[in-house]
């Protein structure tokens, strides 16, 4: 049974009071601006504590110039006309020059430049 079937009144609702309840959220209005600060405090640490717990497993990919690297093909070919047996890296191709941190223009084993750059994300290291 609940306390209303039984006629049982809950201590909330015998010791509430008006006046005691328009002081109490005068009080948490005041506290708005603190509790904002603290919540914001808060969500910076998580989002610190997350970044350092992905960063962690992170593995660096550092390409230098003269590098051989392999594509991703599912990337080069916009049309979606691959198989699904078609090879998903080709290459091997030379990193010709690092623009930035992680992007890379190209050049074949031949020589040929390739005319766009190419970030990290979508490269990989080729061994011989």
């Amino acid at each position: 049974m609940i306390p209303i079937e039984i006629g049982v009144q809950l201590p909330r609702v015998v010791h509430f009071s008006e006046e005691n309840n328009e002081k109490g959220l005068r009080n948490i209005l005041d506290l708005v601006e603190e509790l904002r600060d603290k919540a914001a405090i808060k969500v910076a640490a998580y989002q610190h504590r997350v970044s350092r717990y992905y960063n962690k497993k992170v593995n660096p990919r550092p390409l230098k110039e003269g590098d051989l690297v392999l594509r991703n093909a599912a990337i080069t070919d916009l049309t979606c006309t691959r198989g699904k047996l078609a090879p998903n890296w080709e290459g091997p191709y030379k990193v010709k020059r690092v623009l930035r941190l992680g992007i890379f223009k190209h050049e074949t084993l031949g020589g040929r430049e390739i005319p766009r750059a190419w970030n990290a994300e979508h490269v990989r290291k080729y061994y011989q």
